[in-house]
């Protein structure tokens, strides 16, 4: 993949966090989803790869654009696979709470592991604890193992997990260990990154959110040198078959960073929609400016890229275009 494709990313990102933007707080999340997802079909178009969405906003037959399989981009340069949520965080946006992001992730044909829409189990870390960790094992000794390796005191790590009624157990067992536990109401993507920028202040991220996500995930985490284990969880026959039909023959093997992403090069862009432990939300000026601030990874590389613009909005057809629906 050619590295000038990673700006050009950024730009389809921040036209979805832009479109998504207005929609905070005013508790309509399938509005603001509508608004980003309509706003990223559209940049697309000139962004020059030949690529196939392997994970998006469902089935042909349940998404009227970035439907799994589409073809998106401007047919002029590499086939890739790409992998999107246009609004990670939908109900975020509704609430205006914190950490939604507009989110790309670009590998070569045949590196993304085609996730099924269903949860997943994971355990996600940085760079320092990459590798010394096994999903397989106890919670409580996962976080004695991590504790040593990173020189603390258990009392000292922080633990990201979704606040959510099946995550009762684990919780639990983090309170009674001793650890700080920092809650997400939503924004699996960002939270499973969050131990991988030592700014956040997170240690290891922990429990179950969407398997699409966790492939999202995975692919900034190859880019930061952090680690992504997943497993995921059928809840029912026709899920385990759908596993199956997507070419997972084992549906409970524990999934590895080469399972999701594969060994070759992956990009990874995000936008903040509203501010988070990794990146600021939009933000409107009286001038009918809005400045964005984004991220932007390529895994070959290894550069991180954070890119903060200023967007004059009446200079943007698309986004006024979407005024008038």
């Amino acid at each position: 993949m050619e590295r000038e494709l990673a700006l050009e990313l950024v730009r389809v990102t921040e036209l979805a966090a832009l479109a998504s933007a207005p929609w905070m707080g005013r508790g309509d999340k399938d509005g603001a989803d509508g608004a980003a997802t309509e706003a990223m079909r559209a940049m697309f178009d000139s962004v020059s790869i030949k690529g196939t969405v392997v994970i998006g906003e469902g089935e042909m037959d349940e998404a009227p654009m970035l439907y799994i399989g589409e073809s998106v981009g401007n047919l002029d340069g590499p086939e890739v696979d790409v992998a999107v949520d246009p609004l990670e965080g939908t109900e975020i946006v509704a609430k205006g709470l914190n950490n939604a992001l507009s989110v790309i992730a670009v590998a070569n044909k045949g590196q993304l592991l085609h996730a099924p829409d269903m949860y997943m189990e994971k355990l996600a870390v940085g760079p320092k604890l990459k590798g010394k960790l096994s999903i397989e094992r106890p919670l409580e000794e996962t976080l004695r193992v991590a504790a040593k390796e990173l020189g603390k005191s258990i009392s000292d790590l922080t633990v990201m997990i979704l606040d959510r009624s099946r995550h009762d157990t684990q919780i639990k067992t983090l309170r009674r260990v001793g650890v700080r536990i920092k809650f997400l109401s939503d924004g699996d993507v960002a939270g499973a990154i969050a131990p991988a920028f030592e700014d956040a202040g997170i240690d290891l991220y922990v429990g179950s959110g969407g398997a699409p996500e966790g492939v999202l995930a995975a692919a900034a985490l190859r880019c930061l040198d952090g680690e992504l284990q997943g497993r995921l969880m059928p809840a029912n026959a026709e899920e385990f078959q759908r596993c199956i039909r997507m070419g997972i023959t084992d549906p409970y093997k524990v999934l590895t960073m080469d399972d999701m992403v594969g060994t070759e090069d992956v990009i990874f862009a995000a936008t903040g929609v509203t501010p988070g432990e990794i990146l600021g939300g939009v933000r409107y000026f009286a001038d009918q400016r809005a400045e964005t601030q984004s991220v932007v990874m390529r895994a070959r590389t290894r550069t991180i890229r954070y890119v903060r613009s200023l967007h004059y909005l009446p200079n943007k057809p698309i986004l006024e275009k979407l005024k008038g629906r």
